[in-house]
């Protein structure tokens, strides 16, 4: 089966693409009982941003429609424009690249988890 790939993109939806701060221009984080403050501030991603996660999983029916679903859990306005889909050269597994609208390190990090730990997924990247 030839090696295939799928783009999808969503007219309606612009976000600007993460960013990484240079390590010299991150300040280290200012003392304070605000948490969430301190997480954004060691983070090197400028939030919110559209964020990229590859998964791959066996190419099964349904895979597809499985990893939105998870997706939206974290992201609501995550929708099937928003995937790239791409074929193994064997057709035996699929990989699904989906951009987020990610509004911080939690988000992605509670993501990551949910997208790992299904039984479908085979690596999350």
């Amino acid at each position: 089966m030839p090696h295939q790939m799928q783009t999808l993109h969503s007219p309606s939806t612009s976000f600007k693409a993460c960013t990484n701060t240079s390590p010299m221009s991150v300040q280290p984080p200012a003392p304070s009982d605000n948490s969430a403050l301190n997480a954004r501030q060691d983070s090197l991603i400028e939030y919110p941003c559209a964020f990229p996660i590859k998964v791959m999983g066996k190419q099964v029916p349904g895979l597809v429609e499985t990893l939105l679903e998870v997706a939206q859990q974290f992201d609501p306005y995550v929708d099937k424009h928003m995937l790239e889909l791409r074929e193994s050269r064997t057709g035996k597994y699929l990989s699904v690249t989906i951009t987020v609208q990610a509004t911080s390190r939690e988000q992605l990090d509670n993501l990551y988890r949910a997208l790992s730990s299904h039984p479908l997924v085979e690596v999350v990247l």
